[in-house]
Order: C-alpha cells, then sequence, then structure tokens
C-alpha cells in the first residue's frame, strides 16, 4: 500500500522542472594554437543558487571567472561560485563575468557548438546539471542582440 501511495504521488507532481535557464549561450571562437576563450551566457535561477561548477570536453579546465578593476588594471580571476538571484537573469559577458575554457583541445571555428556542463547549487543544496550547446562567434564578436 505505501509504495503505491508513493507511486501516486510522483504521477501526480508531474515531470520535474528545470529550476535554471540558460539562454544565449556563445563562445568567442579562437585562432590555430590558442589555448583559451570565453564563454558568454544569460542564466536565470527561478529559485535562486549558485553556478557552482563547469566543465567541457574541448577545455582541459573550465571555470567561472570575473574581471574587475585593481587600481587602472583591469584584472582576472578564478572564483568558486556565481551567485544566481531568484528570478533575475545573470548575463555572462566579456569583460564582466564569464566561464574561461583553457587548455584548449582544437581550434573553435566560428559557426562550431561547443557543449558545456553547468552545475548550479539551489539554496537548499541540491545541484541540478545542464547541458549547453553554445555556438561559436567570429574572433570579434560581441555579444548577440537579442
Amino acid at each position: 500500500m505505501r509504495s503505491s501511495t508513493l507511486l501516486l504521488a510522483l504521477l501526480l507532481a508531474g515531470p520535474a522542472q528545470a529550476q535554471t535557464r540558460v539562454s544565449d549561450a556563445w563562445v568567442r571562437a579562437t585562432v590555430a594554437q590558442q589555448l583559451g576563450t570565453g564563454a558568454f551566457m544569460r542564466i536565470t535561477s527561478a529559485q535562486g543558487g549558485r553556478l557552482v561548477a563547469v566543465q567541457s570536453p574541448v577545455a582541459r579546465i573550465a571555470e567561472v571567472h570575473e574581471m574587475t578593476m585593481q587600481g587602472d588594471v583591469m584584472a582576472m580571476r578564478a572564483i568558486e561560485s556565481l551567485e544566481l538571484p531568484p528570478g533575475k537573469p545573470v548575463v555572462l559577458r566579456p569583460g564582466g563575468h564569464h566561464l574561461m575554457l583553457m587548455g584548449l583541445k582544437q581550434q573553435l571555428k566560428a559557426g562550431d557548438t561547443v557543449p558545456l556542463t553547468l552545475v548550479v547549487e539551489g539554496r537548499e543544496g541540491r545541484r541540478e546539471t545542464l547541458e549547453v550547446k553554445a555556438v561559436v562567434l567570429p574572433l570579434g564578436a560581441d555579444a548577440p542582440k537579442r
């Protein structure tokens, strides 16, 4: 009886809804022998949480980065996580927060697609894994116009 009650509750609950959405994902193209590039996108977490990890099969290392001014110098550094306020889009863009792909295994050419796996930790500690396909834009490109 207990197992049938649990099964009924699961059926009535319906499919699990993703708490986090990613849109406008793109990666800047590289030249031959270039070892690093940035990935950019818009992330919206319905309940809020933190982006805690990223990986991609095209890079040996993938990290969440931020750029800040330190005196007159722009500095870039890896951060452990990126806060995602409930319901508010967080835009990863050149010159700000972004994903850094380092130790590239191949040249990334305009029109290619780069798979990214993002891990978001919700406020309650539950982790959500997002599979993202980011289009590679030309070297001089900026964020796609919405």
